[in-house]
């Protein structure tokens, strides 16, 4: 029972000072940005997130700095963002306020930082992106992403995952295992960024414009050269092409 409570409280502990290195939403938003530019336009071939896979997701889900801290208990702690492509358009939407979190016991010294990012494949995964809460490796179906130019769309277990999920750190992307990790929704982030209560759901799915402060991660993601099958695709619509402003 000590025991129990001890990895409790270490675990408490661990998400607290998670928390309190934490930064400001916008710069969350700008250093999202930023992930998703490096992933799409690599500096290093052979450790890229492969652009069919990339082509092919429904939703990407970026956590910049997720924190890895631990004193015999490890914990993960990060906030980020979520965007899916929009069905009638193929541009990207704006962007969800999300927070992953989960520990793991085993002797751990340290914290570190990480960039987090997930591709959600299929329309399962989306259905448990905007629910209020999801497990990874849990409910949902996530595998360690293979990394390269290109890859083959039967390969292994990838082709089967709700999610493939990948950690950057000394600029290089590899696949990363959040087994047991959750996702879910940071209303209070997105209260803020919208001045308004709104859903997961009505963000992501919904005809939400980008507000302002996301022009950056909008920009790179619907806009920028680098964006592959989702440049090809677009087509304009008056009421995204000023979603900046809003």
């Amino acid at each position: 029972m000590r025991i129990t409570l001890l990895i409790i409280a270490l675990t408490a502990a661990t998400t607290t000072f998670a928390q309190d290195r934490e930064p400001k939403t916008v710069d969350r938003l700008d250093s999202s940005a930023d992930v998703v530019q490096d992933m799409l336009n690599p500096s290093s071939v052979g450790h890229q997130i492969p652009h069919d896979l990339i082509d092919k997701a429904k939703c990407i889900v970026v956590i910049p700095g997720m924190k890895k801290v631990g004193f015999i208990v490890g914990g993960k702690y990060g906030k980020g963002f979520a965007v899916c492509r929009r069905p009638d358009s193929h541009n990207w939407s704006a962007p969800a306020a999300m927070i992953i979190e989960g520990g793991s016991v085993g002797f751990q010294i340290g914290a570190t930082d990480e960039d987090v990012v997930m591709l959600v494949m299929n329309e399962r995964g989306i259905h448990d992106l905007v629910s209020d809460k999801f497990t990874i490796g849990g409910g949902a179906s996530a595998a360690a992403g293979p990394v390269g130019r290109e890859v083959s769309a039967q390969t292994s277990g990838w082709a089967s995952a709700e999610i493939l999920t990948y950690g950057r750190s000394r600029g290089l992307f590899a696949g990363l295992s959040l087994q047991g990790a959750s996702l879910r929704p940071d209303r209070e982030d997105d209260q803020a960024l919208y001045g308004r209560a709104l859903s997961t759901r009505e963000i992501l799915l919904g005809h939400i414009s980008a507000p302002h402060d996301a022009r950056k991660l909008d920009s790179v993601l619907n806009h920028d050269t680098g964006v592959t099958e989702t440049r090809n695709h677009r087509e304009p619509h008056g009421d995204e092409s000023h979603a900046g402003n809003h």
